[in-house]
């Protein structure tokens, strides 16, 4: 998906009116990193076998607090699989209010979200930024682009995927863990991994 510039689009979904409490699917007591273990598979043209298996640690932190809501990095350490060639898994960055998570979508991260601390109040998100609600449903359509967020008891369920391509993502949350899902894939079985939470160290 394409970067964009943090405030291009203005769309409202409660965030003002709810931004003083705390974020179920994603939310922390402190700054201190927060590591588990995640445990999957990977595919790709070149992979031999179907799947093989796959391993990370996935490390959340805190990097940013401000009175409206809070910004965690989420980082892949320790990858491993047999294949040839290590995967890597970029760091995501999430904006979090208390009734929305949204992925900060910017090509200098790390400058975006000093410019967001120092907001009095959070800026307007695009749709397609959205990762995590706490209440309803969410659907959005961009291009070949379709996304839905579905709460399904203690979990968040992000899934997006391209019509033509077969491109898709899956992010899922759960209540008082944070990510518990994070899956992602390139045309028909082209290059892909799934990882899902085993347990926290």
């Amino acid at each position: 998906m394409k970067r964009r510039k943090l405030i291009l689009l203005a769309v409202s979904i409660g965030v003002t009116a709810v931004a003083q409490a705390a974020n179920p699917f994603l939310s922390a007591t402190d700054d201190k990193p927060v590591s588990a273990k995640f445990r999957g598979a990977e595919w790709g043209d070149n992979i031999a076998q179907e799947e093989i298996g796959l391993s990370a640690h996935v490390v959340t932190t805190r990097i940013a607090r401000m009175s409206w809501g809070e910004i965690y990095k989420v980082a892949f350490t320790d990858i491993a699989s047999r294949a040839q060639v290590r995967r890597k898994i970029s760091p995501e960055y999430f904006v979090v209010t208390a009734g929305l998570i949204v992925v900060l979508n910017e090509e200098k991260p790390e400058a975006a979200v000093k410019k967001l601390a120092t907001l009095e109040k959070p800026p307007e998100f695009e749709k397609s930024d959205i990762y995590g609600i706490t209440e309803g449903k969410f659907a959005h359509t961009e291009g070949p682009w379709e996304t839905t967020i579905e709460l399904q008891g203690d979990l968040c369920i992000y899934l997006s995927n391209h019509s033509s391509s077969g491109h898709f993502k899956k992010v899922v949350w759960k209540k008082g863990l944070g990510l518990v899902e994070y899956s992602t894939g390139s045309g028909a079985m082209a290059d892909g991994f799934r990882l899902k939470r085993a347990r926290q160290d």
